[in-house]
């Protein structure tokens, strides 16, 4: 069962920044849009390539090899070429620290 674990803490992340995490063995991007934040795996499920190196702006980011698009609030597909959603993971903050539920 899949529990919260820290993933960072919120001075590691300012308002419209993103960064590269591991939790649990998972390489997963954190991503803070004003007070909240999001997760979501590392991978472009296009060609499995990486995300975190992407264009990120508001609540999407950009797969950097072929431009595929994804919502960083519910990993969902957002233009060719990909057509599945990425995985999403649970956030909560806890004082100054962020957590992560991985999603399978």
């Amino acid at each position: 069962m899949s529990q919260f674990l820290q993933a960072a803490t919120k001075s590691d992340l300012k308002d419209g920044e993103k960064m590269l995490a591991e939790v649990d063995e998972r390489l997963v991007i954190l991503f803070q849009v004003g007070d909240d934040y999001f997760c979501i795996d590392d991978v472009c499920t296009h060609d499995g390539g990486t995300l975190s190196d992407g264009e990120h702006e508001g609540f999407e980011i950009a797969c950097p090899r072929h431009g595929a698009k994804f919502d960083i609030r519910c990993g969902k597909a957002l233009c060719m070429p990909a057509t599945q959603g990425t995985v999403a993971h649970e956030v909560k903050v806890d004082g100054d620290s962020i957590l992560v539920k991985i999603n399978e």
